[in-house]
């Protein structure tokens, strides 16, 4: 299914994507190690396939919207996060964002396995852009939230994967941003804290910060957005009415 959508994007939204294209290259075959990878590259023997994430897709998002991104694995939802968030430049097409963005694509992404949980807040911190005076202000905060204070001093290599991610939830959502970036992370932790993650996201949502957010949980998206668009391929199909594009979206899958 292919959609004719025309859609003239305005640099004033908060998030406006314009006929943004991502092209990633990989192998054609798979190579062991990196040193046998840059043998074979010296060698001019590595064979690259090339596929475009994300094709031609334009749209606004607007100060205080909750914009929902749905589609298969592998249908350039995460790409288009990294584009906005600025992890990744796209390969065409301009982007614009206003405002302070706090994405949270892989929590505890810049964490150190060797260091501590005290010691990874404010490596985290700094990676977001706080100062070390900032962060004294927000570490007690964080662990009150993250529900660590009986590990926070032990190296994160003793953590769970749950206590990892809580952790990095709470680094990521301690303060207040512009722009909240939510790629299927409100799964972390047990039932009790995900409620706390979904609560924290909602007041985020009430006090008009604008939110994009992918996930497969479709009750979720309907009950959270108010627009959402539909990726397949890389390629724009709907954007639009909420209810709208989950029809379309699931009409679209095999019985």
């Amino acid at each position: 299914m292919t959609s004719d959508i025309t859609i003239t994007t305005n640099p004033d939204g908060v998030i406006s994507l314009e006929s943004v294209s991502v092209r990633y290259r990989v192998p054609q075959e798979r190579i062991g190690t990196f040193k046998e990878y840059m043998i074979r590259w010296i060698q001019r023997k590595v064979k690259l396939n090339s596929f475009w994430a994300l094709n031609e897709v334009s749209f606004n998002v607007y100060k205080g919207e909750v914009f929902g991104l749905i589609g298969q694995n592998g249908a350039g939802k995460s790409t288009l996060l990294k584009v906005v968030a600025r992890v990744l430049r796209p390969t065409k097409g301009r982007v614009w964002v206003k405002g302070r963005v706090s994405p949270l694509l892989e929590l505890g992404a810049g964490f150190h396995p060797e260091l501590s949980g005290r010691e990874n807040v404010y490596l985290n911190g700094a990676l977001l852009g706080f100062t070390q005076d900032e962060m004294d202000e927000k570490f007690d905060q964080i662990v009150n939230f993250a529900e660590l204070w009986d590990f926070i001093d032990a190296p994160l290599r003793t953590y769970s994967s749950g206590m990892w991610a809580r952790l990095g939830f709470s680094v990521a959502t301690a303060t207040e941003p512009d722009i909240l970036i939510v790629d299927e992370v409100l799964s972390v932790g047990d039932e009790a804290f995900q409620r706390k993650s979904s609560d924290r996201i909602h007041s985020f949502r009430e006090q008009g910060v604008t939110i994009l957010v992918v996930s497969h949980n479709m009750g979720m998206i309907q009950s959270m957005c108010q627009r959402a668009a539909w990726l397949n391929h890389g390629q724009l199909q709907v954007i639009g009415d909420v209810d709208d594009a989950i029809q379309a979206y699931k009409q679209s899958q095999p019985v």
